[in-house]
């Protein structure tokens, strides 16, 4: 009896389950009959209203699909984090208390952050479908993994179109949390590597009030950059453009680009109404690129009729639960336990109100990271899987243009291809090509309805105007001098400048500042140094002999050919002596190097031009002029005035009014043009340049016919008939000519020579056969 009772309880208590006692841990050898999953998101906002019912439906297709935990039911407990870092990290630690064995959220990167912390303590994977601060993949969060893309990737985006449309310069207008700081600070760094910057970082805190948005958006208006790029959260983003459109922020000439928070809204709103869609207008916008599967088809087609817009968020929520199903069916397979244990750092001390003993560790929660981590499947969002630095694979975005009632895809962005109009899962199977040539976009139609591409910068109205040193000079006043009336300068380099600016399509409001003492030229260098950095230089040939010497060498006070004999030539400093005006240059080379005066002047070709016309042909110019000689503007460093005002120049070249300008201001005398024409006479070639090469040939030439006709001359006595008698002959009639004998030995000297060529081709024919 005792035997069969025995028997009885071993036969029912083997096939429930089997239970081994190992200090504080409980380890199950079969696969449970419930697992929990959690998830932590803010209910009452646009990404949440969409990522509920995104989760629902995704447990509920797990329960219902027999082909995954088979035999294990798959629960879920949702906490919300209220948007609040404080309130998201107690509601994640009562999450915690169900001994989930992983975690599903938050949306919010500065949530995530905290939350890391308690799942890197509790070993729970965090799979977040929202959080897309780049620094969240750092190695300081290993138990947080992103099924969205990162920001990183964005951003990386927004620097491509950039430099796509050629602007140097954006504004940053972000939120300033971790989210907006560190997307923006990645921006930053992409930016750079396009050599181009953010020169405004217009910051604003979570919940800013109307008025701290406008007072932010007119000192972003004071700035050049007309480049916007938008960084905020969905939840509040529009009141951005709301307060930009007052403030007429919204107009030809603007540039707006929102990160995928302002598509996730609109997505979320379907259909948008046509006051949101007037805010818009013109705006470029990035969305996560979702690929057009029959599985997302068939996801689409299933989502209830009352649910929020379904932006790309819910797909990432929904195949967040099924990247969780499907690690875990593998981890039971390869024999993977559910199993937690207490752990003695987070036992209760010193009376402690927090009740940190019912957190326990997931045993399991390395291995099953791992599990996570080599995933590899195809979701309603695309491709799921990870790379190294545990990134979702294949980041890739559209890009849109708002529009009337809608949206236009422009283009697509991947790290694979860069900007492109083909979409990316066609060029994956084509080698990586993200060069320059290669990028591409369809037209947009920019705020205003503009089509033409925004300049991207402007002078604003409310700005401070463009200060322009001017050098005031005492000598040469043809080029630049004091004016008494408005603007206060004159001259040929004035008037370049005006004109030019005359021709760029915005108003430029400057003042001219006269820069020396008016009693001597102001030093040139010291001048291009207080604009610029990046000082002129000159390369200068054709004074090889001058440099050889030791006389003295004239220059131009305040010029910088100073330092380039100096610097570049090796000259030395007490061969140059400076001088001040006309007079001063044409007694110098009247006196000469042995009278006090100097051999030559070396300066730049306008005032030599300017000079030679001014001394009645007295002085002549010598070797080549400078090789990079000329006139030129100094900006400040990177700016985006000077390729506008270099085109306009070149469009003056084009249409003749710089030879104009030209001719007003440095008009030559008749004698300048004859010297220019003799110099040019000086180094022509002529037929004496060649009366050497003329007397060889001749040489050779009257030679060559002596011997001839000597040789000819012997073979004609050697080979003449004997006997011949050379006698002169009167010609009876009258009616011939006579022939004397010398006209005769002429005769048969011709003949001889011609018979010996006839024989001498003969000899040279080919043999007649025999």
């Amino acid at each position: 009896m005792t035997r069969t009772i025995l028997l009885l309880i071993f036969c029912i208590w083997v096939p429930i389950e089997v239970v081994v006692g190992a200090g504080n841990a409980t380890v199950s050898s079969s696969r449970p009959r419930s697992v929990t999953l959690g998830a932590l998101f803010t209910s009452d906002s646009i990404i949440g209203r969409a990522a509920r019912p995104a989760i629902v439906a995704a447990v509920d297709d797990v329960n219902n699909d027999p082909s995954i935990l088979s035999g294990t039911k798959l629960n879920f407990i949702i906490h919300d984090t209220n948007c609040s870092g404080f309130l998201g990290t107690m509601e994640a630690l009562q999450l915690m208390e169900n001994e989930v064995f992983v975690a599903i959220g938050p949306q919010s990167s500065g949530i995530a952050h905290v939350i890391s912390h308690v799942v890197n303590e509790l070993q729970v994977p965090l799979l977040s479908f929202a959080a897309t601060d780049p620094s969240l993949s750092s190695l300081q969060y290993p138990f947080f993994l992103r099924t969205t893309h990162s920001d990183h990737f964005q951003m990386y985006a927004i620097a491509d179109m950039v430099q796509y449309y050629g602007w140097r310069e954006v504004i940053a207008i972000y939120v300033d949390d971790d989210y907006g700081r560190n997307g923006i600070s990645v921006l930053g760094d992409a930016l750079a590597k396009k050599r181009a910057k953010i020169s405004y970082k217009a910051a604003f805190i979570p919940g800013a009030s109307k008025s701290e948005i406008n007072d932010l958006l007119v000192g972003a208006n004071l700035m050049e950059s007309r480049v916007f790029v938008v960084h905020v959260n969905p939840d509040s983003g529009l009141r951005i453009f709301s307060i930009a459109k007052s403030l007429n922020m919204l107009i030809g000439g603007y540039v707006w680009i929102a990160t995928d928070w302002l598509p996730s809204h609109l997505d979320s709103i379907q259909p948008a109404d046509s006051d949101t869609m007037n805010l818009l207008q013109g705006v470029v916008a990035l969305r996560h690129h979702i690929p057009d599967t029959d599985i997302k088809k068939k996801f689409e087609s299933n989502w209830k009729s009352g649910s929020a817009g379904l932006n790309s968020y819910a797909l990432y929520a929904y195949d967040s639960v099924w990247l969780a199903a499907r690690a875990l069916d593998v981890f039971f397979n390869e024999g993977g336990s559910i199993s937690f244990s207490n752990d003695p750092r987070l036992e209760n001390t010193n009376g402690s109100m927090l009740q940190l003993g019912s957190l326990r560790v997931f045993n399991g929660g390395q291995k099953f990271l791992q599990t996570l981590m080599k995933m590899n499947f195809t979701g309603v969002s695309g491709q799921i899987g990870f790379d190294a630095d545990r990134n979702l694979v294949l980041p890739a975005y559209d890009i849109l243009n708002i529009g009337g009632t809608g949206s236009r895809r422009i283009g697509y962005w991947s790290n694979h291809s860069g900007l492109s109009v083909v979409a990316p899962e066609t060029l994956y199977a084509k080698p990586s090509n993200t060069s320059t040539s290669n990028q591409r976009l369809y037209s947009v139609i920019w705020p205003g309805e503009i089509s033409a591409t925004p300049r991207g910068w402007v002078f604003p109205n409310n700005g401070k105007p463009l200060r322009i040193a001017v050098p005031y000079r005492v000598s040469y006043t043809e080029f630049l001098g004091k004016d008494n009336s408005p603007p206060g300068v004159k001259g040929y380099c004035i008037d370049v400048f005006e004109a030019a600016i005359s021709l760029l399509s915005y108003p430029v409001p400057r003042n001219f500042i006269l820069y020396g003492d008016g009693k001597r030229n102001p030093d040139y260098n010291e001048l291009v140094h207080q604009v610029a950095l990046d000082q002129l230089t000159s390369r200068i040939e054709g004074i090889d002999t001058l440099i050889s010497s030791s006389e003295p060498i004239g220059i131009q006070d305040g010029s910088f050919v100073w330092n380039y004999l100096v610097d570049e030539l090796n000259i030395a400093e007490s061969r140059l002596k400076k001088l001040k005006n006309l007079d001063e240059y044409s007694n110098a080379l009247m006196l000469g190097p042995k009278n006090g005066g100097v051999a030559a002047i070396v300066d730049e070709l306008p005032y030599i031009e300017l000079f030679m016309s001014r001394t009645n042909c007295a002085f002549r110019t010598v070797g080549q002029e400078f090789t990079k000689s000329g006139w030129g503007f100094a900006f400040q460093r990177d700016s985006p005035l000077a390729i506008d005002l270099s085109t306009a120049i070149l469009q003056l070249s084009e249409n003749g009014d710089l030879q104009k300008i030209h001719n007003k201001w440095l008009t030559l005398h008749e004698c300048s043009m004859q010297l220019g024409e003799e110099d040019q006479g000086s180094s022509r070639l002529s037929l004496t340049s060649f009366w050497g090469l003329f007397l060889i040939c001749g040489s050779a030439c009257f030679i060559a016919l002596t011997v001839f006709f000597y040789r000819i001359c012997c073979q004609y006595r050697r080979f003449n008939p004997e006997g011949e008698e050379n006698v002169e002959v009167e010609e009876i009639d009258t009616a011939r000519p006579r022939r004397t004998l010398r006209s005769a030995s002429i005769k048969n000297l011709i003949d001889f020579v011609d018979s010996k060529h006839i024989k001498r081709n003969k000899n040279a024919g080919p043999s007649s056969p025999v």
